[in-house]
């Protein structure tokens, strides 16, 4: 797996975001809705479609990413 290190204004700006703009419970939340929504939707329709082949990989992602917002699924 590689590592890619950000840049320090993106650094800032994805600080910015996170800290000033947005409340990471409600951008988790937000995520793991859409998330469902993606998955009914693929779901209906027709399996191997070249455009839901990766589709795995990003509902992975986007469930990463809300984990790293909010660890929901970790909470004991």
């Amino acid at each position: 797996m590689s590592t890619n290190t950000l840049s320090k204004e993106t650094e800032l700006r994805l600080a910015d975001l996170f800290n000033n703009t947005i409340d990471s419970k409600s951008m988790a939340k937000t995520i793991r809705q859409v998330n469902y929504l993606l998955a009914l939707n693929v779901m209906k329709n027709e399996i191997g479609q070249p455009e839901t082949i990766n589709l795995e990989d990003n509902f992975y992602w986007l469930n990463k990413l809300a984990e790293t917002l909010d660890p929901y699924l970790d909470a004991e």
